[in-house]
Order: C-alpha cells, then sequence, then structure tokens
C-alpha cells in the first residue's frame, strides 16, 4: 500500500473543512456570549442566585435560544452557573465544600510562586501596581475596588511562577472566588484587614525573605477562608431573601 493512499487529498480535506464553515461562525458567536455573560457575572451585574433569563438575554444580544444555551453550557463548565430542572439557569452560589477547595488550590499555587521567586532575577512590578489600585481605591473608599485589588494582587503572585499554564489554570479560581465575594456582599469587613498583609508579604518578597513572605501568605490564606467559612451561612440567607 502507498502512503498517499493513506491519507486524503488534499483536495477532500479542503471540501471536509468548508463543510464546518457554518459551525465556525455558530461557535465563535456562543464564545462571545458566554464571555459577556461571564464578565457580568464577574462584575456582579448578576448576582449569585440570579435566574439568567433565556429571552431576556436573546433579546437583549439578539441572538438565538441555541446560541444562549450553548453559552450556558460553557459557563456551567466554568462552574459560574448552574441548571435547575423546570427552573432554569442561574448564577452559582459556591458551597462551603467549594470555598475549602479553592483555598486549597490557592495555597498550593501561591505559595510556590512566592518560595521559588528570585529577587535577582523575578519582577515584582504587577505585585507592586495591585498594592497601588488597592490604596487608591483604598482613599477613594471603594471596598469593591479593594476587593478587586486584592485579586490582582494574588493574580500576580500566583503569576510569580512564569507559567502560562498555571495562569490559565488559575483563571477560574479566581473567577469562582469573586462569586464568593459577591455573597459575602461586605467589602469593607471582609477586605479591610488583608490589604495591610499584602504589604507584608510584598516587603518580605522584596527583601528576598521567601519563607517569611511563604510563611505570612499562608497564614492569610487560612484566616480568609476561615472568616468566609464562619461568615457564609448567613451571608447565603441574606442573599436568599434578596432573590
Amino acid at each position: 500500500m502507498h502512503l498517499t493512499s493513506l491519507n486524503p487529498p488534499k483536495e477532500d480535506a479542503n471540501a471536509a473543512l468548508a463543510a464546518h464553515r457554518g459551525l465556525l461562525e455558530r461557535t465563535s458567536r456562543t464564545a462571545r456570549v458566554a464571555g459577556i455573560l461571564r464578565e457580568l457575572i464577574i462584575d456582579g451585574s448578576f448576582r449569585p442566585g440570579a435566574r439568567l433569563s433565556e429571552p431576556d438575554i436573546c433579546a437583549a444580544l439578539d441572538v438565538s435560544r441555541n446560541t444562549v444555551r450553548e453559552a450556558f453550557q460553557i459557563l456551567i463548565e466554568d462552574r459560574l452557573v448552574s441548571h435547575e430542572l423546570n427552573r432554569g439557569v442561574f448564577v452559582r452560589v459556591p458551597s462551603a465544600e467549594d470555598i475549602a477547595e479553592l483555598y486549597i488550590c490557592r495555597r498550593v499555587v501561591e505559595s510556590a510562586g512566592v518560595r521559588d521567586f528570585d529577587p535577582e532575577t523575578g519582577n515584582l512590578s504587577d505585585v507592586a501596581v495591585a498594592l497601588e489600585l488597592a490604596e487608591e481605591r483604598l482613599a477613594a473608599d471603594d471596598w469593591t475596588g479593594v476587593g478587586t485589588a486584592d485579586i490582582h494582587f494574588h493574580r500576580a503572585i500566583a503569576g510569580l511562577s512564569n507559567s502560562s499554564r498555571i495562569d490559565e489554570l488559575m483563571g477560574g479560581v479566581w473567577n469562582e472566588l469573586r462569586l464568593v465575594f459577591h455573597v459575602m456582599d461586605d467589602a469593607h469587613r471582609f477586605h479591610s484587614p488583608y490589604l495591610a498583609r499584602n504589604h507584608e508579604i510584598y516587603s518580605a518578597l522584596k527583601a528576598g525573605d521567601n519563607a517569611t513572605a511563604v510563611e505570612l501568605l499562608q497564614r492569610y490564606l487560612y484566616d480568609a477562608r476561615d472568616q468566609i467559612l464562619a461568615d457564609y451561612p448567613a451571608a447565603v440567607e441574606k442573599l436568599s431573601g434578596r432573590t
């Protein structure tokens, strides 16, 4: 058997590609709708527990029901929404187990970035910029902004590993964490104790004291997790009364 007989002619391959042209256009449109909805969920426009109305989204974005349903499926896989039988699609309210797992993931990844950071060759500029943003938002008494800056800070800490795969992995963690913060709905009380602690972590890293930075970071993450878990049941109950 000749090797050429194992492969289809180029013309046949191109015809097969052309047959999928419509799917490509639909998939691209679905991804764009999912991206729009993702951003609105992350920024709190759609709050945890809120029902996502398929007809309203279709009308607002001028897209078909199939496109919206496919976008919902992407967001379900992202753990940002859930489908409830005979009720519809809702923005997820993370569980206590979700929170515990998020913080396990954060401890592993962020600690590795801090532990292995080389102050001689590493770059702390993104970490510093996040702290500056937090201080600006604090001066404006914008505690939601402080919370956003806190996520930027810890995203930059995780990014010290210089791995695009870790960054991609952690993208879902940060998005789920925003859902948790939206449930808490008391940005001042939750974020006020931690800004100074972020500065301490940064100072230790800048000084090359990685061991202290890891210790500070891990203590921070344990304390943040415990505070959330202690307050979470009441926050979810309050949320249920609003939705």
